[in-house]
């Protein structure tokens, strides 16, 4: 899976993009706690990077 699929899902769950931190996006979420950060622009996260990231967001 690539970033622009990851950040177009969280988005879709209501993730918002709280600010960019060189290839980082950090996103914050009005219902839910925490932060979650996404390397971006990278073609294949790893499968681990993605389920730690989906987890992160209670996806």
């Amino acid at each position: 899976m690539n970033s622009r699929m990851l950040i177009a899902e969280i988005m879709a769950d209501g993730w918002i993009l709280k600010r960019v931190k060189g290839s980082h996006h950090h996103f914050t979420h009005p219902n839910k706690t925490g932060l979650v950060t996404i390397p971006h622009p990278k073609k294949d996260l790893p499968a681990n990077t993605v389920k730690s990231i989906r987890q992160q967001a209670g996806l």
